[in-house]
């Protein structure tokens, strides 16, 4: 029966990529025909409309992480101020679709900090060192992979750092501690338990509860974190079989935390010595890629009350719920940048938030004119789900009043590499390999599997 069950799950994978690369496929000449008409513009207007940016002070950025659109909204950002941008990433990424962005100088590829810190770290200070870098920006995994084996940041020497220290970032990323310094400064978060065993779950006694709970992995993981059973449960057999299958140990631990009914709100936040100086928040979703700007007052309270009293330095996003009586929770913090970074796409001053040591009066906000941002083809992967004329209406009115977060005219290339070559070699390793995903995730880079996030987890880095 396992041998079946294994053929019959190989058999899924094999048509589950398949059909995967052929709609890639059929969307290939259209993209193309865009992009390749876009570049020809360029091409030809260039003459008439030459835009040179000069910078008095020009800067060689170093960004780590080559695969999401954070990324390249950085990197796009700080080029047009006139900086030049280095990126990097693991090896196995060495096709990166950002790596053809013409906001990129160079791109270089490491080893993987998990199988070989002492490689990684070399390569990293080595390009640090030919490219003369001055700012280092961490994104993504890398915000992991920050440190050496010795817990220091790896270009504590070469360059201003733009991230925290190991001890910040443990705690930041451990949903447990996080939510005991909150609730120390006398900031709202829900009520949270950390466990080690199933049992405590199942001994936990609810009867004086307000409130449903739910089971959250401290390590983060992209496919569990979608996981919103309310507990109890009405039968103590089915909630023992539920709370049994989840990977509770001590080496990896979860919290129960209380379940908080209300409107959900994600946030991007850029700090120096306390002070903020990016700031943007937006309604969210555990399944929604699409981010428009609302100004929530609390929230940047809460946020800015947070970080001032630690005194933080670098990037870091927070997952928020304000409940029916308006009083809002955080639920979580993530020590990196948040890909409600793209709605600044048009602004001219992010680039300056992020170097200026100045605190300015007010953090830097999307512009009144941007759009709301999202991934054109998980829009198209979305038509799928659409079952009457309202939800088709509403799809439509996301397209024509938002913007893709990849696609730029001046900067078109990655809107094709990303989709027809960075994307492809994924599925097609996935096929090569017998591995079924969850879904296809534009925004991040990556094919979403279960389990897969533990390995690159923040907890398991900051041990080393």
């Amino acid at each position: 029966m396992v041998q079946k069950q294994s053929i019959r799950t190989r058999i899924y994978a094999v048509f589950q990529n398949l059909g995967a690369l052929a709609l890639l496929l059929i969307a290939f000449p259209f993209n193309c025909t865009v992009v390749l008409a876009t570049l020809l513009w360029n091409f030809f207007s260039r003459g008439f409309n030459k835009q040179v940016v000069l910078n008095e002070n020009p800067k060689n950025i170093l960004i780590g992480g080559g695969r999401m659109t954070k990324t390249l909204q950085l990197a796009r950002s700080f080029h047009a101020a006139g900086h030049r941008v280095i990126l990097f990433d693991l090896e196995q990424n060495w096709f990166s679709g950002y790596r053809f962005s013409n906001s990129v100088a160079r791109f270089y590829t490491v080893p993987d900090s998990h199988e070989d810190i002492s490689g990684y770290t070399q390569a990293v200070r080595a390009i640090a060192k030919k490219e003369n870098i001055d700012f280092f920006v961490p994104v993504g995994i890398f915000a992991a992979s920050y440190f050496d084996s010795e817990r220091k940041p790896v270009l504590s020497a070469y360059c201003e750092n733009f991230h925290f220290d190991a001890d910040t970032m443990k705690m930041l990323d451990n949903k447990s501690t996080f939510a005991q310094i909150a609730r120390s400064l006398s900031l709202s978060v829900p009520k949270s338990f950390l466990i080690t065993d199933s049992e405590q779950v199942l001994n936990f006694d609810f009867t004086n509860e307000k409130r449903k709970y739910i089971l959250k992995t401290i390590v983060y993981d992209s496919v569990l974190r979608l996981d919103l059973t309310k507990l109890p449960m009405e039968s103590p057999e089915q909630m023992a079989l539920y709370v049994k299958s989840k990977p509770i140990s001590q080496d990896t631990p979860w919290i129960l935390q209380e379940f908080i009914p209300g409107t959900e709100y994600c946030t991007h936040s850029a700090v120096r010595n306390g002070e903020l100086t990016v700031h943007c928040c937006c309604k969210s979703s555990a399944f929604q890629v699409n981010y428009e700007n609302v100004e929530h007052p609390q929230i940047q309270e809460w946020v800015s009350h947070f970080v001032k009293e630690l005194q933080l330095t670098g990037q870091l996003s927070f997952d928020f719920i304000q409940a029916e009586d308006g009083t809002i929770y955080a639920l979580e913090c993530n020590a990196r940048a948040h890909s409600a970074i793209t709605m600044y796409y048009n602004h001219p001053g992010l680039a300056d938030a992020y170097l200026n040591h100045e605190p300015p009066v007010e953090p830097l906000q999307p512009l009144s004119n941007s759009k709301p941002t999202y991934w054109l083809y998980h829009e198209l992967w979305r038509l799928n789900e659409i079952r009457s004329l309202k939800q088709l209406q509403n799809w439509f009115k996301n397209i024509w009043q938002g913007k893709d977060a990849l696609f730029e005219v001046n900067d078109p290339l990655p809107f094709l590499m990303v989709h027809h070559w960075y994307v492809p070699l994924l599925l097609l390793d996935s096929l090569r390999s017998l591995q079924s995903w969850v879904r296809i995730d534009f925004c991040i880079g990556k094919l979403i599997k279960f389990g897969e996030d533990v390995k690159y987890s923040n907890t398991s880095t900051t041990k080393k």
